[in-house]
């Protein structure tokens, strides 16, 4: 593993945030509103929702990639890109699911300012009950207003 497959990888990484923040605020909140509006709902009982289904928006691309990385050779590009989708989305199952929802209870009583931040402004996304005017689309890039809260 040389410095440009660590940086394609980390570039990736980055760049999946424009992306999920792209994707939730015109395809979630667009065309498909219909799967991620049980996520907003505030009866939703079940473990799984249909939002989960977004899943695979970013998980197909990342193992395609990768197999087809593999099939080149790890040290191609591809291969690079698709582990930058692959480990976003495992930061996004920690961040998002495991953190801020609590599917399985995990630092529900974290002070780090940084992780409170995040919760808070999901939080702030979640007041929107409707698809429309909402705010905080991303997951790891929070606006600063969330971290001034905890001072």
């Amino acid at each position: 593993m040389d410095l440009i497959n660590i940086t394609v990888l980390i570039a990736t990484f980055f760049l999946m945030e424009i992306v999920a923040w792209l994707t939730h605020r015109y395809i979630m909140h667009g065309l498909l509103w219909y799967f991620h509006r049980d996520h907003h709902a505030r009866d939703n009982k079940g473990f799984f929702e249909k939002n989960d289904f977004f899943f695979l928006i970013f998980a197909v691309p990342g193992s395609v990639l990768i197999m087809y990385g593999i099939e080149l050779g790890i040290n191609y590009i591809p291969f690079w890109i698709g582990m930058g989708i692959t480990v976003y989305g495992m930061a996004y199952f920690f961040v998002h699911d495991l953190f801020i929802h609590q599917r399985i209870k995990v630092l529900k009583k974290t002070k780090n300012r940084y992780l409170l931040a995040i919760r808070r402004g999901h939080k702030a996304h979640h007041k929107k009950l409707s698809k429309q005017d909402g705010e905080c689309f991303g997951m790891l890039l929070v606006p600063l207003k969330y971290f001034r809260q905890f001072k």
